[in-house]
């Protein structure tokens, strides 16, 4: 059976998405403010998934329904997504409704040190239903920032603009963790039940015959079961627990391995390759890390 064919377009430039969306040619062709109702979509024309080379930050008045886990819930009031170069997201369906979108190249950035900061934004790899909701509160804040950005590049282009507009986006990416982080606070009761799902996953695996065979759950795997991104599930569970996703499987893993050694006579190798370590000093290591003992100071000391 051959593979399905995926009707793709690259935008390599803003000029291009500009030109591809009916909008007039950037005021600067690293970055790029617009309005969302001056777009006009192609429908007809326009491949089913977009990749960009650059980075993209888009706010639209209504999303409709966004997915949390295994659920959906609808939010109206629109939502803040965004993207990183190179990743393929579906064509937008139509240009109705109103709301902004802020494209900038990674050369824009380059002699300042947001170029290396901005990759540890994890929100740039969440999905597109993975939006940050904002507040009405939280709107205006937002927008203030996105409208400083709009007047520099139309009415202040001088020495200063540069340095000015990547000021207010390294302000907007502060403001939005900031505010995902009340999102992860607000919907509580989805993410706990999230939560009971991760553990559920874990419990399911280990008690399978999966980690002998396939190794140790990855970060991957556990987000795939979760129907969320892993970059949005480890930021999640670190704004709820302190601890990313590795350091759950991990402390999950110890947890198995201290009822193993308490239990059975297995030794430290046969227990490491059940949790599925390729090797048992990598076991060994991670144990010592978690605990300040070795698996065997462990068993004797419990004996």
């Amino acid at each position: 059976m051959g593979s399905k064919h995926i009707n793709l377009h690259k935008f390599k430039s803003l000029s291009e998405f500009h030109q591809m969306f009916g909008l007039p040619k950037p005021e600067n062709p690293l970055v790029s403010f617009i309005r969302i109702e001056e777009m006009t979509v192609p429908e007809d024309t326009m491949p089913d998934y977009l990749v960009l080379d650059f980075y993209k930050m888009a706010y639209k008045d209504s999303i409709g329904r966004a997915k949390y886990g295994q659920h959906h819930y609808d939010f109206g009031e629109g939502g803040l997504v965004f993207t990183a170069p190179g990743q393929l997201f579906e064509k937008p369906k139509s240009s109705k409704g109103k709301g902004f979108i802020l494209l900038i190249h990674s050369d824009f950035f380059l002699s300042y040190s947001l170029a290396k900061k901005i990759r540890q934004y994890g929100f740039f790899s969440y999905d597109t239903d993975e939006a940050l909701h904002l507040s009405e509160k939280e709107k205006e804040t937002i927008f203030s920032v996105f409208k400083i950005i709009d007047e520099e590049l139309k009415n202040r282009i001088d020495d200063y603009s540069q340095d000015v507009i990547i000021s207010q986006i390294e302000l907007l990416l502060n403001y939005s963790s900031r505010f995902y982080k009340r999102q992860f606070i607000t919907y509580k009761a989805v993410n706990d039940d999230l939560i009971e799902q991760f553990e559920k996953v874990l419990d399911s695996y280990f008690s399978s015959d999966n980690s002998q065979q396939s190794g140790m759950p990855s970060v991957q795997y556990v987000a795939e079961k979760l129907h969320v991104s892993t970059n949005y599930l480890s930021d999640l569970l670190r704004s709820l627990t302190g601890l990313n996703t590795q350091q759950h499987i991990h402390n999950r893993l110890i947890e198995m391995a201290k009822e193993i050694l308490s239990t059975t006579n297995l030794s430290v190798s046969e227990i490491a390759y059940q949790l599925g370590f390729d090797y048992p000093q990598s076991f060994t290591r991670l144990f010592k890390n978690k605990t300040s003992q070795t698996p065997l100071e462990f068993r004797q000391s419990f004996n």
